[in-house]
């Protein structure tokens, strides 16, 4: 089994990145293999909302986002990491999550994140934690993947890298989600072998706001 970890930060190396790798040490130690994805600092647009993925099968775009989706059709479950810029995530991440969510749910129905655990984490010199981690949950709700949780919101905090592991309830909060992935994979997997099925997808039904008359 396989975690896709996903660094939402302009520095390759930087606070976001040694978070994630906390992570990634945990799930290691409990058996799941892992690989840390960098968006790289390069521009990433935002949706244009041309809807070319419906018929191409993936984002008109061809960057980062096109490269994460093809790995997440490998990938068992998702760490999504930012950094946290005016208490939201990066610009950057917001753009790679918008595309990367609603070309994959226009292109193929969703399937390279349906039911598959997931989880995020912000990362901030001092505040603005929480909102940005609010915001960055509500891709994988509606993508109805379950969300994996720790003892503490999930974050962590430092200017620097290094600074990182000062943060010593940070830290335990990374490990914990480590080990509670871990085990939310396997029990998957023991289902799977037990015959248990995925919920069966239902034909989205759309409800606009528009009062007729």
């Amino acid at each position: 089994m396989k975690v896709l970890l996903i660094n939402g930060s302009p520095h390759e190396k930087g606070c976001t990145y040694t978070a994630l790798s906390e992570v990634a040490k945990s799930l290691n130690e409990n058996g799941i293999d892992t690989e840390i994805f960098w968006i790289g600092n390069k521009p990433i647009g935002g949706c244009v909302a041309c809807k070319g993925c419906i018929k191409l099968k993936k984002c008109i775009y061809d960057d980062a986002v096109n490269i994460a989706r093809e790995k997440a059709y490998e990938a068992d479950g998702f760490i999504f990491g930012t950094p946290v810029h005016y208490a939201a995530p990066s610009g950057n991440m917001a753009s790679f999550m918008d595309r990367l969510f609603y070309s994959e749910s226009c292109g193929n129905g969703g399937n390279a994140f349906y039911m598959k655990p997931a989880s995020v984490i912000t990362v901030a010199r001092r505040g603005g934690t929480t909102a940005a981690f609010d915001q960055m949950n509500k891709y994988l709700t509606i993508s109805q993947m379950p969300v994996v949780s720790s003892r503490y919101w999930n974050m962590a905090h430092g200017a620097k890298a290094e600074q990182i592991y000062e943060d010593e309830e940070g830290v335990q909060t990374m490990h914990i989600l480590g080990k509670n992935m871990a085990y939310i994979l396997k029990c998957l997997e023991a289902g799977r072998k037990a015959g248990v099925p995925l919920p069966e997808k239902e034909q989205t039904i759309f409800t606009n706001f528009i009062n007729k008359r």
